[in-house]
């Protein structure tokens, strides 16, 4: 099995998760939902008053770093957070201008109000969602 048959498995492994946590369908926001395209974003953006949209991929140490903060966001707050893995969806991280992982970006009534790259701590995000809610 080669290098890339295990990232893909991993992945896959990963959405299934998330998507039994959420019940598939992102109807349960206290966890994170795994975006599938730009039109999956774009429902969520526009469906949801704040959500945070982290841009990760599987490989990335400070992703797999921030995913404990990120989950907790979920469930702490009122926002819904979107998993967006970058390799996968390469075109919605050029879409929004985004050159490295981790980035979060923060939307707010469909609109991108905040954009943060690297590592974040759990309080100063929590706080930075918040002001938004």
């Amino acid at each position: 099995m080669s290098d890339t048959d295990d990232i893909d498995r991993i992945r896959e492994e990963k959405r299934e998760r998330l998507k039994r946590a959420t019940g598939g369908d992102g109807a349960e926001t206290s966890e994170p939902i795994p975006v599938e395209g730009p039109d999956h974003l774009a429902e969520l953006t526009s469906q949801y008053d704040v959500v945070l949209a982290d841009f990760y991929a599987d490989w990335c140490g400070p992703c797999q770093m921030l995913e404990p903060v990120v989950e907790s966001i979920a469930a702490e707050t009122a926002a819904v957070v979107a998993k967006v893995d970058v390799d996968a969806n390469q075109s919605l991280a050029a879409q929004y201008g985004v050159r490295g992982v981790p980035t979060l970006l923060l939307f707010s009534d469909g609109e991108t109000v905040e954009q943060m790259v690297g590592v974040q701590d759990h309080d100063r995000l929590a706080t930075l969602v918040e002001s938004y809610a």
